[in-house]
Formats: structure tokens, sequence, C-alpha cells
């Protein structure tokens, strides 16, 4: 049964059932909380909160469709046999119309009878329950009672695995029932198969104590992957051999030198997704999606180099990918539009590697034995000048070059240098969830639009306030100094959408006359609408400027620094201004309030913060104070 069949048999399905088709929605969600469409159910998200009527957009309170979907969680994962990052996703929903029983029927319906899958190679799980929500009964009678399922083939799991909701927030949630198939009877029994549908129960509504309450109006919410049951129904043995992807990876292996699968796998999976970003509108840039785009195009244009590929792979691939999917989404017809955005990023990423190089090669000749201050550290026994590439430099030729991890791992290995993988993965995962923002979280939870480990926001309001917030704590930390003295030290912050939170150095309690010296401080700097930017500059440029840092940091050959001031405003050698944004004493040139080393994101003006106010004090520690504010913005 080929994709294409596939699709018109799953479609006039649940057509022939009452449920309105419903075209895919663009790889670019409208829902502000996540960066990318990630799930079939993405678009029908306002039905199930009952903002929206389904009977007056869809005729029907059901729906199918066959969605885009787009997911970063799982990149480490492209190129074995299940793993993808753009993938098609069939799904049927409904928003109080049908439950539990008819969703498992109509699964298992399609699958067994329509696809012809065979009963003994099916097996299912259901939530077991917890402490907090009882088991999925229900689900159970009607797989094992009414479809007729014997209980050998019926799997309990628990929370993390038949549970979708929010994390650590409010929204509707539920248990799970996920259907897998085995390749035989034994297989099934031991629960051995491949998961192809998973069906949502939106019964619950989880409040902000945590506690579930149901739903007036319960909703299913379903999941099958295209290339997964293009494996079951086409004899494949993984998704790389279906017709989805055989002419594709046919064209990679003519134009290569005999590359090994994996990495094969990889570039399709990359190049593949890459056209249908660009094709849906994504641009490569530094934030956001585009950010996600660059690193493909990135990453495929540095195997190409590594692999010793002498053939252009992007527009070659293109051409089978317009063939495979240019009827369904005719976006990628737009060949010639599609290539010209892929050669201009090749263009600034060669320009990038050529920078990105100079400071490796710069970090190399600090670190050479015949430097006289290496020789000295070494007899001393001091490690920090050992010919290690230490994972926090190497971090910031992937995130500001674009250079991957592999490449900078053969820049090393060449040169004869320990490359701190250790290091540059615990660098990575700090910065992970920025990237997946909301890909791999589930209805309700949405995932975090911003989570750097000092910020977080759940959605692109929150994002907002904890922006402004962050801009504060630059503000305060300055105010602190010039009110209490230079002796104050940030310590660490915290940020959520309700709050900031700034530690620093103090040895006792602020008298109220000093919170209010600190307050009227800021409050004015605010008011003075001051622009607020930054500078990227070498660690030693970075340092002469006076700016703030933490002592005990780490930090890159590069590094931002931000400015909240006159654009004029640098450099700065003075920690405390003689007029409040005014010129600083003793002829310094510089006239910024705030300096200090950061890597954003902040506002644009110091307006945008709002008024601000110290809600609390408290002491955290020998030594350590810690305030928490707010801002009311008009």
């Amino acid at each position: 049964m080929t994709s294409i069949e596939l699709r018109k048999k799953f479609l006039n399905f649940f057509k022939d059932r009452n449920h309105t088709v419903v075209s895919s929605s663009s790889l670019v969600p409208n829902d502000s909380s996540v960066l990318l469409t990630t799930a079939g159910m993405q678009q029908f998200k306002p039905y199930y909160t009952g903002k929206v009527d389904p009977i007056r957009d869809f005729g029907s309170k059901s729906t199918v469709s066959i969605q885009k979907c787009f997911r970063t969680s799982d990149i480490e994962e492209v190129g074995d046999d299940t793993h993808l990052s753009f993938f098609e996703m069939f799904g049927n929903f409904s928003f109080g119309d049908y439950f539990k029983k008819e969703a498992i029927h109509y699964a298992y319906k399609f699958v067994v009878e329509e696809l012809g899958i065979e009963r003994n190679r099916i097996y299912v799980t259901i939530f077991a329950g917890d402490n907090s929500v009882s088991g999925d009964e229900e689900s159970f009678k009607i797989w094992n009672e009414e479809i007729g399922l014997p209980k050998k083939q019926i799997k309990r799991r628990g929370r993390s695995d038949n549970w979708w909701g929010p994390t650590g927030s409010e929204g509707p949630c539920g248990p799970t029932t996920e259907i897998y198939v085995a390749k035989n009877l034994d297989d099934a029994r031991l629960g051995n198969g491949l998961e192809i549908w998973n069906i949502v129960f939106n019964e619950y509504y989880q409040n902000k104590k945590g506690d579930f309450d149901k739903l007036e109006i319960p909703g299913i919410d379903t999941g099958m992957g295209l290339e997964r049951l293009a494996v079951m129904t086409q004899g494949a043995n993984n998704i790389f051999e279906t017709d989805l992807f055989i002419p594709i990876i046919r064209q990679i292996k003519e134009v290569s030198n005999g590359l090994e699968p994996r990495i094969i796998r990889i570039l399709a999976d990359h190049i593949r997704s890459s056209i249908f970003l660009i094709a849906d509108g994504v641009r490569p840039s530094n934030k956001e999606t585009g950010y996600i785009l660059r690193r493909f195009l990135r990453k495929v244009i540095v195997y190409g180099s590594k692999y010793d590929i002498h053939a252009d792979l992007f527009p070659v691939v293109l051409e089978r990918v317009a063939e495979i999917f240019g009827e369904i989404y005719p976006d990628l017809k737009n060949k010639e539009e599609i290539l010209n955005v892929y050669y201009e990023e090749k263009g600034k990423f060669n320009k990038a590697l050529s920078n990105g190089l100079k400071i490796f090669n710069d970090f190399v000749l600090r670190i050479k034995p015949e430097n006289s201050i290496h020789k000295l550290q070494k007899i001393l026994g001091i490690g920090r000048f050992q010919n290690i590439f230490h994972g926090k430099e190497a971090f910031s030729l992937y995130e500001t070059y674009g250079l991957p991890k592999e490449l900078i791992q053969e820049f090393c290995e060449e040169k004869g240098i320990v490359f701190d993988e250790k290091g540059f993965d615990e660098e990575y995962k700090k910065h992970q969830e920025v990237s997946r923002a909301g890909s791999e979280k589930k209805f309700g939870g949405h995932g975090l639009v911003l989570d750097t480990g000092e910020l977080k926001a759940g959605s692109q309001e929150d994002s907002e306030k904890v922006i402004k917030l962050h801009t504060a704590t630059h503000l305060l930390q300055q105010a602190l100094r010039n009110v209490l003295g230079n002796d104050v030290k940030q310590m660490g912050s915290d940020i959520n959408s309700e709050r900031g939170r700034f530690d620093f150095s103090f040895n006792r309690k602020l008298t109220e006359e000093e919170i209010e010296k600190v307050e009227e401080e800021i409050n004015e700097i605010i008011n003075k609408d001051l622009p607020v930017y930054y500078k990227e500059m070498s660690i030693e440029e970075a340092k002469e400027t006076g700016a703030l840092y933490f002592f005990k940091e780490k930090y890159p050959n590069k590094v931002r620094v931000y400015f909240i001031g006159p654009k004029d405003g640098f450099p700065s050698t003075s920690s405390r201004p003689a007029e409040l944004g005014e010129a600083r004493p003793k002829g310094v040139a510089g006239r910024a309030y705030s300096v200090e080393f950061c890597g954003g994101p902040h506002v644009e003006n110091t307006l945008k913060v709002g008024k601000f106010k110290i809600q609390k004090q408290e002491s955290v520690g020998a030594g350590v104070r810690r305030i928490k504010f707010g801002v009311i913005t008009a």
C-alpha cells in the first residue's frame, strides 16, 4: 500500500464517519506558545477549550487531518530506524462529539480491517493509574470485552507512557491508549513492537494546584505517523525504506562516495526537513524557527565537506522531494525560491566558517607547548592551560558561528587537542529547550517558550513579562552598587512571569530608606527611555569596558556586552555615573548607566520595563541577600 493510498484510505475512512476533512496547517503555527507545529491537534487547540465553535467552522464536532509536523526533541536519534525531524501525522479529533468507545473502535477497525494488519500482531497500552488519577478501566474493558483483545495483549503503563497533558502548568489532560504492531504474536505478548497510533482522552482539567477536575465536554485527540504506518504496510525494515524516502536515499547514494547508511539517513532527513521549512516561509536567522533552519542547513553543508561529497546534495534532493510531495503541498514546486534561500545561507556559512576557524586557531596559539605561560602552569600543576578545548569555548563556536559539534571535534583531532565533549554537552543541554520550545510537550503544557535556566516562560505573553524583568535585573544591580557600594556583586537570579529574584553579596538587611533609593533610581532610569543594546567583542575587550560579570564564570573568547544608555555609551570604565544616565566622572567617555556581560534577551528601551517595585528582601545565607521584585506596565 503506497503512501498515496494510505492518505486516501485514512481520510475517506473518517469522512465516511461524519468527520470534516481539514487541510494541514503551516509548520509555523499561529499559536505563539510553540515555535513549530509539533502535532495534528495544534491547529485545533481552541476547539478543545470551547473558545471557538467547531460547528460554525467545520459543520461538525469531529475532524480529520494529515498534518505536517516538525520536532527537534529527538534530533540526536535521527538516523535510526524510526526518528525524523519532519514527518506527517494522521489524526482524528472530537470536540465533545464522541469519546473512548467510538475512538477505540474506529482505530481498531482502521488498523485491522482497512490496513489488513493481523490481529495477533497488535498489542495496546493503557494508563495504569497513580496517586492522582485512577487507572483507565473503561479503556481496558473496551479493548478486552468489546474488541476481544486478549488480556496478554493489553499492557498497563504509567504516566510517562500513557498520560498526555501539562507539565507544571494548568490545562486539559487525560489518559491515553496506544496501539503497537509487533512482528508476531509472541512479540506482541512480550510488548516488543512499534507504536503507530496514540489516542488521547482529554477528560480532566489540571488546575494550578495540580489537582484534576473532570471536564464537562471531553475530547479526543489522536496521532498516527504516516512514515511508521508505511513501514507496516509496505513490508519495510525502517522508515527510510518506504516510498516516502527511497527516491531520496537512492539519489544521495548516487552522488556520494559510499557513505555509511546512518549518514545518508541524516542527510535525507535534514535536507527534506529544511525544504519543508523554507516552503512554509521560514528563513535562516539566529532566532526561533530561523535558528532551527540555519542549524539544519549548516549541518548538511558541513557533512558535504566532511565526507568529501563533491556533488551539491540540496538541489538534487529538492527534485525528488518535489516529485514525491509536490501534488500534496504545492508550495514545494517553488524550487527556484527554495534554492535561493539555500545558496544565500551557504554563502553566509562559508564566511562564518572562516571566522570560526580563526577563533579556533587563536585558541590553538594560546595553548601551544612553547608558550611560556603554558610551561609555567604545567610545572605548577595547574590545569587551566592544558591542551583542552573547553566546553564553553567549543559551544560558543557552535552557537555563534553554527559550527556543528562533529566539525569542532575534527578540528581538535587535527591539532592534537582534547575536546571537552562532556562540557560541550552540558552547555548544549542548557540551551536545548530554547530551540525545541514546546516541541514535544502535549496539550495544555505547550512547552516553554523561553527557558534559559535563569529565565522561564510558558507563553508569548509570559515571555514578554520575563524579558522586562530580566532587563530590570541589570538596572537593579547597578542601583544597588550606587546605593550600597561597589562591593555588591550578583550571586544569582531566577525569573519567571510572576516575579524576579536577585541574589547579591551584602552582609546586612537593607533599610527602608535604602530600598526607596534603589527603587527611585531604577524608575528614574526607566523613565529616561534609554536604549538597551549589546556589542559582541572579545573577552579582553569586554573586560576593558568595565562591564560587570561573574568572576568565577568561564566565558568563551567572544561575549555579548549589554549596555543601558546612549548608543555612544561605551566603553565605560566606571561603575557609577555622576548623574543618572549622564556623563561619568573623571573624563570617562562612556555614558552608559549599566554595562554587563549577558546573553539576553532584553527589551529595546528602558521605558518598556514599566514601573519597578521591590516586593521583599530576605537572607539566603551568610553575606548573601535576596530581593524579590516585579514590574507594572501601564
